[in-house]
């Protein structure tokens, strides 16, 4: 091999390695502010409803503190070079998608767009063929946010919320008729999307042990309602009496 080529390889190569490191750093702080937002999010199965506001609240430091490491990363990828680098920060992406599409649902129940994500992380569009949320990840934050809502459902029944696991039912069908409109050729989303049927089961079978239980209630309550009868007797004024059945 020729000395010269061989100089430049390995000045690549090392070229590439720093560049590596950078976005691994950049990455690592990253992950400790997502650590800290998933961790206080784990407190939304016993938190009371009126209360997740102020839960919500309190992540928003931590996912302003991404903003820097992600302008980091677009501005050390060289141009046009973002599916070259991806895998070193993809999974950190799907975990932001997961929280900011969880925390907008619990607000408001809608579902972010990746442009909502975007804007919400401070990405400038211009740094798109270096950094940008790519659907695949998006599509595995909504999904894991699916599995997180399965488990909300059920513990907010215990919170004493009824009406959460309904909310949550609409919410999910729509996402499920969404991705069975799509042609999910990578394995592992499609897999992941096997489990959003699952999910959208456990939601339903909550809320159809909810109904059950709502139908037995008024049941038994039109069977408590008094009720009065007017017997005959000898004199011309008929005697009410009342009859109650417990």
């Amino acid at each position: 091999m020729d000395p010269k080529e061989l100089e430049i390889i390995m000045e690549t190569l090392e070229e590439e390695s720093i560049l590596k490191e950078k976005i691994r750093d950049a990455a690592s702080d990253m992950e400790k502010s997502i650590r800290v937002m998933m961790a206080t999010l784990t407190g939304i199965h016993s938190t009371r409803r009126d209360q997740l506001d102020v839960l919500l609240n309190s992540t928003e430091q931590a996912r302003e503190s991404c903003k820097k490491p992600l302008a980091t990363i677009a501005q050390i990828v060289p141009k046009h070079q973002y599916w070259r680098w991806k895998d070193l920060y993809a999974r950190h992406i799907q975990n932001l998608v997961f929280i900011i599409v969880l925390s907008d649902y619990l607000r408001s129940g809608k579902l972010s767009s990746i442009q909502d994500i975007s804007d919400c992380l401070g990405l400038n569009p211009e740094w798109h063929n270096e950094v940008h949320i790519q659907t695949e990840d998006y599509l595995q934050g909504i999904i894991s946010v699916i599995n997180e809502l399965s488990r909300f459902a059920i513990n907010s029944v215990t919170l004493g919320n009824f009406e959460e696991p309904f909310k949550i039912q609409r919410f999910a069908s729509d996402v499920f008729a969404g991705f069975s409109m799509l042609s999910l050729k990578n394995d592992a989303l499609r897999r992941r999307f096997d489990s959003l049927k699952y999910d959208l089961k456990r939601i339903e079978e909550e809320c159809a042990t909810l109904a059950r239980q709502g139908s037995l209630k008024g049941s038994l309550k039109n069977k408590n309602l008094k009720r009065s009868y007017c017997f005959g007797s000898t004199s011309s004024v008929p005697t009410s009496v009342t009859v109650v059945f417990i």
